[in-house]
């Protein structure tokens, strides 16, 4: 019998009775083990692609600027230096002008790039030379140096220079301002975002309570403003229909806002509105008894999350994976991008000069060797490039590649492993017969080691599936950005579409991915068996697929909007000084942009609230495919009982036999 039914899941047939299923299975085995050899594989040369970048690569290159011996500037002995000079004695001399590039931060460019982007503005009127431009480490405006080495520039030129330049930008006040306005509202945003989480956590727990309520609330609200938008619009066209001009009168025109004196805009409106008015209130009717479903599931959802708290605080484990993720990737990739050895070569100012004529310019040399064995005057050793040679400079473009796949592996991974986790714990929730005494005592905890045991390969062949997907969406965006100025209108329209349909399939293998993670939760099967097993399942309940995820979305659209608009309205009052009075002692924080600490707010409250409406949403999507699992396993009888809670029986018209004992004691 078991190999039967085993045989009837692989081809997605409806489940048979199986007395021994409890429940998320014990006795499973590992899942797509090959795919699990790759996917460690992947990640011990992504280890190893980070090793390399961390041996030649090194980030003071674009964090600290260079001047033209080598040297960084604000660090070592340039520590009290952190800007950089860059001129060209040649180009500017005569109009005693200075190339400065303030670049604290940012890697120092090469004289080539700087000269490019800054000869247009400080020296117009003179060609770029091919000799080098020398540069220099000097310190913040208002502070006293010296440049012996060029005697014809004066330090009052140079300090007017830099801070005319950073005056202009204003971005150390503005930083300054930036700080001193989170450092007073800091606590303050921790109390929003305190607010943020209890309004979410509530607005789930309230929902076993208020979810059909609320459902009729949005459903006329919904109606209430599809029959305003045909009453506004009849009463335009009846002002427009004697006087207003007509559209045969009006033509065609580019010009959009002058169809709105034509009568047969607001009619066409006033159809329209009316014909979506109609196919709403004709499926409310129809589809009534699936409403009432989906809302009993958001009662049932409400209550397994009222009864295992811990699932709404497990995407702080998902954020720091998350975070953990990204962090790698961005070191790996500065590791890489500044790999490979700065290279130096002689430089003289005047090569005609006594003593230049044998100087090998051009040709390598070491910045830090003061004993220059040649007697010409104005001799230097500046920085040409960084090296390309060795084997991890040659890849270096593949390394990178290989990294932003990494990136995007993982992270899709670690979305999968919390989908599956949180779907093994809410499915232990559902086929527990009796609630609360027969859920398991840890069953997050469960799941989790139970997913990474055996599962790790089928979450990563999804997450695999889903990263080829967005890698190719973004080499069609950048095809598309690279080719946008030479396209025909008919190849923009092809690449729209291949666009679009890249895009719809994106969303197809989420949507896939999450109800197959569902099902390994519950049996254990592979990837493939465990998609063709939801997919199929979903495809026989079509309906209450679609009526059921259009009404989780519509509330926890309202959910969302309560909670981010509740705090940035509470945010605005507060940190904009609405709200006095609260305390003799208590005074309103005095900021330059109180703006900022809002979208901070409004930020962080969105952020928590997207995290327990996933919990919530996740939940939802479990006990729909456990209750439709339930539906073609179970028959009601006292050897094939259902699982559902007594409000979902009751909506279905069902119940349980009860048991001989139980009928003599109601006797």
């Amino acid at each position: 019998m078991g190999g039967k039914q085993d045989e009837d899941e692989a081809y997605g047939k409806p489940a048979k009775y199986d007395p021994s299923f409890r429940g998320p299975i014990k006795n499973r085995s590992c899942t797509d083990v090959i795919c699990c050899v790759i996917f460690l594989l992947f990640i011990l040369g992504y280890i190893v692609v980070g090793i390399v970048a961390w041996v030649y690569g090194d980030p003071r290159q674009v964090l600290y600027p260079r001047n033209s011996t080598g040297a960084y500037c604000g660090m070592g002995q340039n520590k009290d230096k952190p800007y950089v000079l860059y001129f060209n004695i040649f180009s500017c001399i005569v109009a005693n002008n200075i190339i400065t590039v303030a670049q604290k931060g940012l890697q120092c460019p090469t004289p080539q790039t700087v000269l490019q982007s800054l000869q247009q503005e400080f020296c117009p009127s003179f060609l770029l030379p091919s000799t080098p431009a020398l540069g220099r480490c000097f310190p913040l405006p208002n502070t006293n140096f010296t440049l012996p080495e060029f005697p014809w520039i004066s330090n009052t030129t140079i300090t007017q220079g830099i801070s005319g330049l950073l005056d202009s930008l204003n971005a150390r006040d503005i930083t300054v301002k930036i700080f001193e306005d989170f450092a007073q509202s800091w606590y303050w945003i921790l109390v929003a975002l305190g607010v943020a989480l209890i309004l979410s956590l509530l607005f789930i727990l309230l929902l076993r309570l208020v979810a059909g309520p609320l459902v009729l609330v949005l459903i006329i609200g919904v109606l209430g403003v599809l029959a305003y938008g045909i009453y506004h619009c009849w009463e335009e066209y009846r002002v427009l229909r004697d006087k207003g001009a007509s559209i045969s009168q009006l033509g065609f025109t580019t010009n959009l806002s002058a169809y709105q004196s034509v009568k047969e805009t607001w009619l066409a409106a006033v159809i329209v509105l009316a014909v979506l008015e109609g196919i709403l209130l004709l499926l409310l009717i129809f589809l009534r008894q699936r409403i009432r479903i989906a809302i009993a599931l958001l009662k049932e959802a409400s209550k397994a999350v009222g009864q295992m708290m811990s699932t709404m605080f497990y995407p702080l484990v998902t954020f720091v994976l998350l975070v953990i993720c990204i962090a790698y990737w961005a070191m790996t990739a500065l590791y890489l991008a500044t790999s490979g050895q700065p290279q130096y070569v002689y430089w003289v100012s005047n090569a005609s000069a006594p003593g230049c004529e044998n100087v090998p310019v051009n040709t390598s040399c070491d910045p830090m060797d003061q004993s220059m064995n040649y007697s010409c005057p104005g001799l230097m050793c500046v920085f040409q490039s960084y090296a390309s040679t060795g084997l991890a400079q040659r890849s270096l473009f593949n390394l990178q590649i290989y990294g932003v796949l990494g990136l995007f592996w993982t992270l899709n991974w670690v979305l999968a492993l919390g989908q599956c986790v949180l779907a093994g714990a809410f499915a232990s929730f559902y086929w527990a017969f009796h609630k609360p005494r027969d859920i398991p005592t840890f069953p997050l905890s469960s799941a989790f080691i139970r997913t990474l045991r055996y599962h790790t390969g089928s979450l990563a062949f999804g997450a695999l599936i889903l990263t080829i997907v967005q890698i190719a969406r973004i080499i069609l965006e950048y095809i598309d950005h690279k080719l946008r100025g030479a396209q025909n209108p008919m190849a923009r329209c092809i690449m729209c579409c291949f666009k679009c349909c890249l895009w719809c399939l994106e969303k197809f293998i989420k949507f896939l991915n999450r109800n197959a993670y569902i099902m390994i939760a519950i049996y254990g099967k592979n990837f493939c068996v465990s998609a063709k097993n939801a997919f199929m399942l979903l495809m026989r309940n079509i309906v209450r697929v679609i009526v059921l995820d259009k009404v989780t979305d519509l509330l926890l659209f309202f959910g969302k909007l309560l909670v981010v608009g509740g705090v940035g309205v509470l945010s605005f009052f507060f940190f904009s000084g609405r709200i006095q009075g609260l305390g003799k002692d208590f005074e309103n924080p005095h900021l330059n942009y109180y703006w900022l600490p809002i979208m901070t707010s409004i930020l962080g409250a969105y952020v928590i609230a997207s995290g327990f409406f996933t919990v919530f949403s996740m939940c939802v999507d479990t006990l729909f495919l456990c209750f439709l699992e339930d539906l073609e396993r179970n028959d009601g009888s006292l050897d094939r009982p259902y699982y559902m809670s007594k409000g979902l029986l009751k909506i279905l018209g069902k119940k349980n036999q009860a048991p001989p004992g139980d009928k003599k004691r109601k006797k």
